[in-house]
């Protein structure tokens, strides 16, 4: 489920140049940690940033920090005030994203928790304006589950790798748990009379969640 190359170099070319600072995160990423195709990047990075500006949140929540490309994206669209909690198990990627936090003038709005999200989502104060999930898929339902109290009315969800590839259209094999992961959480939010909801067919997947005044 990839956008032809063609394709996304043209709206690369048609859209915002990329900043200096992701730019510099990205190659840095690429040369020295591994699976860096796990960074968001130039094309999602811009959507994440755009889609922030628009929802203007004062408290963002990121399950997944990686080397913090997609928090930095997030971050600059908080209002004046605003905070970014962002979550990443593994604590040997913490130094080069909070480096890059400084780079980008936002490490006085970014708080970096170093450790496993289903133990630290319970000590989280909320509510949180927009919740962004980019973690261990096997884990999506439970990150779902746990965060979504935690959600303001009218408050956003989004949820990254929701395609998975197509490998969500496929037989899926029994210890496939990744695929089965995703698949249960995109059943579970499509079956939720609580969220209005829509999967925009960017990358590999970004689920957009908005969850329901109260009436």
């Amino acid at each position: 489920m990839k956008i032809p190359p063609e394709i996304e170099r043209y709206i690369l070319e048609h859209s915002d140049t990329q900043d200096p600072v992701l730019a510099e995160l990205e190659r840095e990423t690429s040369l020295k940690v591994i699976n860096p195709r796990m960074l968001s990047g130039h094309l999602q990075g811009e959507i994440l940033a755009m889609l922030s500006k628009m929802i203007r949140p004062v408290s963002v929540l990121e399950i997944g920090t990686f080397t913090g490309y997609s928090a930095i994206c997030l971050a600059r669209g908080l209002r004046p005030g605003g905070r970014l909690t962002t979550i990443e198990a593994n604590d040997e990627l913490e130094t080069i994203a909070a480096r890059y936090f400084e780079k980008a003038g936002l490490k006085e709005v970014i708080d970096q928790r170093i450790g496993t999200a289903l133990e630290i989502l319970p000590t989280l104060e909320s509510p949180f304006d927009l919740v962004y999930i980019d973690a261990d898929k096997r884990e999506y339902v439970a990150y779902y589950q746990m965060i979504f109290d935690k959600v303001t009315p009218g408050g956003w969800i989004l949820a990254d790798n929701t395609l998975w590839d197509g490998k969500i259209t496929g037989n899926i094999e029994m210890a496939d748990h990744q695929t089965r992961g995703i698949l249960e959480f995109n059943n579970l939010v499509a079956g939720d009379p609580r969220v209005e909801k829509i999967i925009l067919p960017v990358r590999d997947g970004i689920s957009i969640i908005r969850k329901k005044e109260i009436s």
